[in-house]
């Protein structure tokens, strides 16, 4: 599965593959008190994104800080965003990086939406305890 990776260009001539994206977007929703994360592999399923990460939050504020500090972890790989919607009301947030979509829910929009019911047929991706080497941002700039 990793060969059909798209690579997401980072700050330097390295690159991410989008698998190691979802997983430390699922790394950094867990760090700030995420509940129920889970990334989904959406390739030879869906052809407008390689990975979803889904998680809840249990308010507006911890829903804004996942969205947040995923932009700022990203920014600081030089992975820029395509579209954010739905931060101000933040009942779900969604932030797309292309091969990576993060769905951000309240706890109701998600037992509503259910993407998990939606897209059953794509495979779980472990994430909890990868290690990842990650490039870094140039300093020439």
């Amino acid at each position: 599965m990793a060969a059909k990776n798209r690579d997401i260009q980072g700050g330097t001539s390295k690159t991410l593959a989008t698998e190691d994206l979802a997983i430390l977007c699922a790394q950094i929703a867990d760090e700030k008190k995420a509940e129920d994360t889970v990334v989904l592999d959406l390739q030879g399923i869906a052809s407008f994104t390689d990975y979803f990460v889904v998680c809840s939050g249990i308010n507006k504020r911890q829903l804004q800080a996942i969205a947040d500090e995923i932009e700022k972890r990203a920014d600081v790989l030089n992975i820029k965003r395509l579209s954010i919607e739905g931060y101000n009301d933040a009942r779900w947030i969604l932030l797309d990086y292309g091969g990576v979509i993060i769905h951000l829910f309240d706890k109701e929009a998600r037992s509503f939406y259910d993407l998990e019911l939606l897209w059953g047929d794509a495979a779980g991706i472990k994430w909890q305890g990868k290690q990842l080497e990650l490039p870094q941002k140039s300093s020439a700039g």
